[in-house]
């Protein structure tokens, strides 16, 4: 029989042992179950293979978080060059997440989706997310990133404030200079250590897309969409733009394709789109842009801050959403009030996690602030919001991706012979025998 080598001798897999395959076949499959059978789909079970897939990548967040940045940390020599790359990586955020605000608001202008909904929402059915949006307030925001504990931290998985202890841990042992090497070996021992366990919990990746996307479709269906579906199609072409657009233009300067970095990270954003979660992805994400020739200190840095400081997707949906409830109620925003939505989602937006419903969270914070009236109109969007934290989702791990690379380009330390092997699959040919014919 003929069996395909690829580089280093090694057989190539069969096509259903790759993961994004088996990821796409789930989700397929649980389109269609979700879809003719939505009894069985909205089981308990069904929507737990989903919620149990989430909970084995969460539980893992925080250790590698904590590992990562500690490690990049300790490993630099030059104190400056941490809060070097921080500054840099905010200015970044910032900028980026500005187009994002700008291009959902101009989008949700031109189209006017919401225009003739007569909608009459029940503000009965979000009253939960309103208080939980009473906590975003940028004071609030601020003092709950200085944990109560660090082991409390570590055990709620609360990103920034691991962040935090994680980036002070690492200035203390960078200071510790020969004496810390011992215990920064053990640190980067048990990096490796959790990005095993990551392996193994991956294999479940399957099983958590098909129940998250089969429990979506069953209970929600095609014919919960009705006249919303405007506001769905108009979201995901208005992210497409701006991946394109606007990512495409900066992975463009720094001297790749945005099309070939996608494909690059397909695996990820097959889970994201499975889980509707990109903190699912997460740990792999960042150890696929080291081998992709980033900065291990950089991607250390940019990546987990970026998770609650560069929301593209979240930053895009609420322009967007803001504006179709706006219309859908027949309350014309003025130019102002519109500019205030610009400010106060970029506040809003930070902190806001990769779990799915953060963005809704969120949304009911900035509606709050730019017109209190707007808040009941939630309900509008409640029902199809799950349809949309997809793509938030995906939108957001692209961007914190480019961002890495970007950051580590500005850094002068982005290896560019390895990012375009990697993007181009180049091998050489020379050590690589194209086939064999074994028994």
């Amino acid at each position: 029989m003929a069996d395909t080598i690829r580089a280093g001798g090694q057989p190539a897999k069969p096509w259903y042992k790759v993961l994004y395959i088996q990821v796409l076949i789930a989700i397929l499959l649980g389109v269609i179950v979700g879809w003719l059978a939505p009894n069985i789909a909205t089981n308990d079970w069904i929507k737990g293979l989903g919620d149990g897939f989430i909970k084995l990548i969460r539980m893992l967040i925080a250790p590698i978080i904590f590992c990562t940045v500690v490690s990049g940390i300790a490993h630099i020599q030059d104190a400056s060059k941490v809060g070097r790359v921080g500054i840099k990586a905010l200015v970044y955020f910032e900028v980026v997440s500005s187009f994002a605000l700008m291009i959902g608001l101009v989008m949700g202008n031109v189209v006017q989706i919401g225009r003739g909904l007569a909608a009459q929402p029940d503000a009965a059915a979000v009253a939960t997310y309103v208080k939980q949006a009473e906590a975003q307030k940028t004071v609030d925001f601020i003092l709950n990133i200085i944990p109560d504990s660090v082991v409390g931290a570590l055990a709620r998985g609360d990103i920034l404030q691991v962040l935090l202890f994680a980036i002070l841990f690492g200035f203390a042992l960078m200071a510790m200079g020969e004496r810390g090497a011992r215990l920064r070996d053990i640190i980067d021992d048990s990096a490796h250590a959790v990005f095993g366990i990551i392996a193994i919990v991956m294999k479940a990746a399957p099983f958590g897309a098909f129940g998250a996307m089969a429990y979506t479709i069953g209970k929600f269906g095609p014919a919960a969409l009705g006249n919303l579906v405007g506001l769905i199609v108009l979201f995901y072409v208005t992210a497409g733009l701006f991946v394109v657009v606007v990512l495409g233009l900066i992975a463009r300067f720094v001297g790749f394709s945005i099309f070939k970095f996608i494909a690059y990270i397909k695996d990820e954003l097959l889970i994201v789109l499975g889980t509707s979660s990109s903190e699912s992805a997460l740990p792999q994400l960042m150890e696929k842009l080291e081998r992709l020739g980033c900065s291990k200190p950089v991607v250390g840095l940019v990546v987990p801050t970026g998770y609650s400081f560069n929301l593209d997707g979240t930053n895009i949906y609420m322009t967007l959403a803001t504006l179709f409830i706006a219309q859908a109620l027949g309350v014309d925003l003025t130019f102002g009030q519109q500019l205030t939505i610009l400010v106060v989602a970029m506040l809003t937006s930070k902190g806001a996690s990769g779990v799915t419903g953060a963005g809704f969270i969120t949304l009911a914070a900035t509606l709050t602030v730019v017109n209190p009236e707007l808040v009941p109109g939630m309900a509008i969007v409640f029902a199809i919001d799950k349809f949309m934290s997809e793509v938030r989702a995906l939108t957001n791990i692209i961007g914190n991706g480019v961002a890495a690379v970007f950051v580590s380009w500005w850094e002068g330390e982005l290896d560019h012979v390895t990012l375009h092997a990697r993007l181009n699959q180049a091998v050489d040919t020379t050590n690589v025998e194209t086939a064999v014919t074994t028994g």
